[in-house]
């Protein structure tokens, strides 16, 4: 059986990622802040919890910690979590964008390294965005060319950056980065724009599940290489 953590899996692509990997056999362990949601989202799919707040070192080191001790491995880690962090650019709101979209990546991955290494398939999905591509706000004929987002936006482009450095500091670790695609959920609600999250989950499943032939250190969405 393959052991799965999802950050940030109580709504949106994360608890579409969890239903549709519970679906293809996967044990998922749902990480969510709120505990309250976390348990009523991984009691509706038949997944397990763990409260995990990636933004706090001793919540992050517990939940691998419980982990650790009921199954002794981990085999695939989504870094889903993610805060869209928009209106005024301020220095507490930069800090909330970094600390959870990027710095949350890291305190999750250096804390699942251990669990992950003695996995015979290890996988490591960061959810990042397209509209950290520099090619992609550029470019006039995309949407992310128009959204005012620079904290995201930046935080995303970070994201990205340290797929590819993981990738390159873990060999025996696959780390990949995915554009899962415009999607309708909670924290794009403003803009009115998106598909379902179950449509866009598909990618990241996709990630989640590669052989041990697959790629690493790459930035896509469901069409292939995104440039960035």
């Amino acid at each position: 059986m393959t052991i799965t953590l999802i950050t940030g899996a109580n709504k949106g692509i994360g608890f579409e990622t969890a239903a549709q990997l519970l679906e293809s056999g996967h044990v998922v362990y749902i990480g969510a802040r709120d505990a309250e949601r976390g348990e009523k989202a991984a009691a509706a799919l038949g997944a397990r919890f763990v409260q995990l707040d990636v933004t706090d070192d001793a919540s992050v080191g517990n939940a691998l910690a419980a982990i650790d001790a009921a199954e002794g491995r981990l085999d695939v880690l989504v870094n889903n979590a993610g805060v869209l962090a928009d209106g005024v650019a301020d220095g507490p709101t930069a800090l909330r964008a970094f600390d959870t979209n990027a710095v949350g990546i890291v305190r999750v991955t250096e804390a699942a390294l251990p669990l992950l290494r003695r996995s015979s398939n290890p996988t490591v999905v960061n959810v990042s965005s397209s509209a950290g591509s520099f090619w992609a706000v550029t470019n006039p004929d995309r949407p992310e060319s128009g959204l005012p987002l620079a904290l995201y936006s930046a935080s995303k482009a970070a994201a990205t950056m340290l797929t590819v450095q993981y990738a390159k500091s873990q060999p025996g670790i696959k780390f990949n980065a995915v554009e899962p695609g415009t999607t309708a959920t909670d924290m794009t609600a403003a803009f009115g724009i998106g598909r379902t999250p179950s449509e866009s989950a598909r990618v990241v499943v996709r990630f989640a599940t590669l052989g041990a032939d697959g790629p690493t250190g790459t930035f896509q969405d469901e069409n292939g290489d995104v440039p960035w």
